[in-house]
């Protein structure tokens, strides 16, 4: 039984999602329940589906079967428009920061405030919400600096302020610390859970770092052979009787 489900509506429901590319099945009936201020960690080998689960979730691929639900919005019975509405309240982290090289890290945190206007109107003076999303990660003395000149542990984090610059409900970090030096991917992950606090975001963190599910998470999944094969807190996980679920934590 899960303990949030007489508490709350989930703000992401995935329900048997299906995803096949021609013989190879990458999801076989998948469900997930993300609930208000959690932060759930999703862990499976590569290759597993969890890029694809993402994907799917934001609308980039279509899934087969299933219902994927966002704050109540079946999101395959929206419209472009009220999709990219929706999307508005979703702050993606990419496994690359995925920064505009050719644009500062001012510029960069400004191009969604300028491409979102419907939330926030049109800004004269961007420069309080950009030096607001920077101190939030520690930053606001860089806000002039090129990404080339950005150390990789920097770029995550004005990827991260780019990312809490647009004020989303729900936020979706893929691999946050990989390729990162253990103290900067330590930073990342608690400058993650104090972001959870303050702003009491909903976040999925897709992961293959023990130590970051450890600290991070509220409750995890574990998806295996397309499925969300086990699922618990991150102690409970590691006390199972069972050799697919310890695999995860050797």
């Amino acid at each position: 039984m899960d303990e949030h489900s007489n508490l709350q509506q989930p703000v992401v429901e995935i329900s048997n999602l299906y995803k096949s590319y021609g013989s190879n099945t990458v999801l076989d009936g998948f469900n997930l329940n993300l609930y208000e201020g959690e932060n759930l960690v999703v862990m499976g080998k590569s290759g597993s589906g969890k890029s694809v689960m993402i994907k799917c979730l934001i609308g980039l691929e279509q899934p087969d079967r299933g219902v994927i639900r966002i704050m109540g919005h079946d999101i395959s019975q929206l419209s472009r428009e009220d999709l990219d509405n929706l999307r508005t309240e979703i702050g993606f982290l990419f496994q690359g920061s995925a920064l505009y090289d050719s644009m500062s890290v001012r510029e960069n945190l400004e191009f969604p405030l300028r491409r979102h206007t419907k939330k926030f109107g049109i800004i004269k003076d961007t420069t309080p919400f950009v030096l607001a999303a920077l101190e939030n990660v520690g930053l606001a003395h860089a806000i002039d600096l090129m990404p080339s000149e950005l150390s990789g542990g920097m770029k995550r984090r004005v990827a991260l302020a780019r990312t809490l610059i647009l004020q989303p409900k729900i936020i979706l970090y893929d691999e946050p610390t990989t390729g990162l030096d253990p103290i900067t991917a330590k930073e990342i992950i608690l400058l993650m859970k104090n972001i959870q606090q303050q702003y009491k975001t909903s976040s999925i963190i897709i992961t293959h770092d023990v130590d970051c599910a450890r600290v991070i998470s509220n409750r995890m999944i574990l998806l295996v052979d397309g499925i969300n094969y086990a699922e618990g807190t991150f102690q409970a996980l590691t006390t199972m009787n069972d050799e697919k679920v310890l695999a995860f934590f050797k």
